[in-house]
């Protein structure tokens, strides 16, 4: 059951149009680097930080995406107007940094990370159960099963417990995976514009299965992330020519 600030919304469709309209855009001194996706209600800017934390900035809303690594990672990107927790790994969820960045901002989390929180940050979180959808910043957001499916690695991520994410920006549907391999849900999904997947063993899955997965469900750009030690030249190769290979800069020089 969640732990809803505000109350659980209905599915997460592009169609519906019922997110709230792009507030005015941050002070342009605050307007960060990155890759842009064309949206009827503005941009999308998506800024990679480091691994699985990121960035989407969409007109007065900075959403960050499991924010760790140290605050100093952060000094240069607007205050976050919201922040989503896929699960408690310590490369996705770090106290520490969570509250050196986070301000007043609101939190989506799994229950295990909400269970996790300090009460005042528990006190402005949302804790969605797989299927759930909630609002973060006036972002609608769903919540879409993170799991291993290979026997021997369903000890890292077991069924049940971890997020992925869809966002709706406007018209556009943006998929953050977590930590899975491919699923069921995740190759059943439709009408993405944007989709985070990870690819690194034992953990999450190979190259071979997010590119099998990706070709399932074919969002028009992915971007492989929490990839360390993967070939990303081998998943380029197999994912087919309808969606577009995007490589964020992850990590520094000589880590990928």
């Amino acid at each position: 059951m969640a732990q809803l600030a505000g109350g659980a919304l209905g599915p997460v469709l592009a169609q519906e149009g019922t997110e709230e309209e792009p507030e005015e855009a941050p002070p342009e001194e605050q307007v960060m680097e990155g890759d842009t996706v064309e949206t009827t209600q503005g941009n999308l800017v998506i800024r990679p930080v480091e691994h699985a934390s990121l960035l989407l900035a969409w007109g007065g809303h900075v959403l960050y995406v499991d924010p760790v690594g140290g605050a100093e990672l952060y000094d240069d990107l607007p205050a976050p107007t919201g922040i989503l927790i896929t699960h408690e790994h310590g490369d996705h969820f770090d106290l520490p940094t969570l509250e050196a960045v986070a301000g007043e901002a609101p939190l989506i989390v799994n229950e295990a990370v909400y269970n996790m929180l300090p009460e005042a940050l528990q006190a402005r979180a949302t804790a969605l159960a797989n299927g759930e959808s909630g609002s973060v910043s006036g972002i609608q957001v769903r919540a879409i099963p993170a799991y291993n499916t290979t026997p021997e690695r369903q000890q890292y991520h077991p069924e049940g417990r971890d997020n992925g994410y869809i966002l709706t920006f406007a018209d556009k549907l943006v998929y953050v995976a977590g930590d899975t391999e491919d699923t069921e849900e995740m190759r059943a999904l439709s009408g993405i514009e944007v989709a985070f997947i990870p690819m690194n063993l034992p953990y999450t899955m190979d190259v071979e299965q997010a590119a099998d997965a990706v070709n399932a469900f074919q969002p028009a750009i992915v971007y492989p992330y929490h990839y360390r030690g993967s070939d990303l030249d081998a998943f380029e190769e197999l994912v087919q020519p309808l969606t577009e290979v995007r490589r964020g800069a992850w990590y520094r020089e000589g880590e990928g």
